[in-house]
């Protein structure tokens, strides 16, 4: 009977080291324990990569705004052909048009009953804020005590703090301006179109 290294067995299973720890203290993944090491079964890799929960994925993707409609289709459309060279089993694919400051979003909460719910191993998005624009690592804390991993595909430390903080600025007023004056009003629109204005004067 061979045996994998949990360093082998994470790559194999396409899920990280501290995932699949937790996946065999919890007993969810049969493993022996050797020394202060645990070794997985081929047998126990094979029954996983069957189509389980391990290989499912949702694919979540979000727009701040309705006139970004092309871009959601292009994310999703990229974030498609990514799972398909991981060969990763997309079970469902979210969408959200909204800011990322909206914990209201039906396709967010469409994706943490699937969490909640034991159906997906993975989340796959393109940058963190699109699945929030704050507090990414209490949700991936969350979604990693259920036993779901989230894959970033493009690294946020990209960005230079001045982008993050104008995208962050942005992002609160155009959230507390579609409050104070509604999502399509004009006023909504002008006040944010002076902010912009502004930041980039500066």
């Amino acid at each position: 009977m061979r045996l994998y290294r949990t360093g082998k067995a994470s790559q194999l299973l396409g899920i990280s080291k501290p995932t699949l720890i937790r996946k065999i203290k919890s007993g969810e993944i049969k493993a022996y324990r050797v020394g202060k090491e645990y070794r997985i079964p081929e047998s126990e890799i094979k029954r996983l990569l069957e189509g389980k929960t391990l290989d499912k994925v949702v694919i979540y993707a979000r727009v701040s705004s309705r006139d970004q409609k092309e871009d959601l289709e292009r994310q999703v459309e990229y974030l498609k052909n990514y799972c398909s060279s991981k060969g990763y089993q997309v079970v469902k694919i979210l969408t959200d048009i909204s800011s990322g400051l909206n914990e209201n979003r039906r396709g967010l909460k469409q994706l943490f009953k699937l969490v909640e719910g034991g159906e997906v191993g993975k989340v796959v998005i393109t940058y963190r804020d699109r699945l929030t624009r704050f507090g990414f690592k209490y949700l991936e804390q969350y979604f990693n005590s259920h036993g779901v991993e989230i894959e970033v595909i493009f690294d946020d430390e990209e960005k230079t703090p001045e982008k993050e903080l104008v995208e962050d600025l942005l992002a609160i007023v155009t959230s507390f301006a579609g409050k104070l004056y509604g999502m399509r009003s004009h006023k909504k629109k002008r006040l944010v179109e002076a902010v912009k204005n502004a930041l980039r004067d500066d």
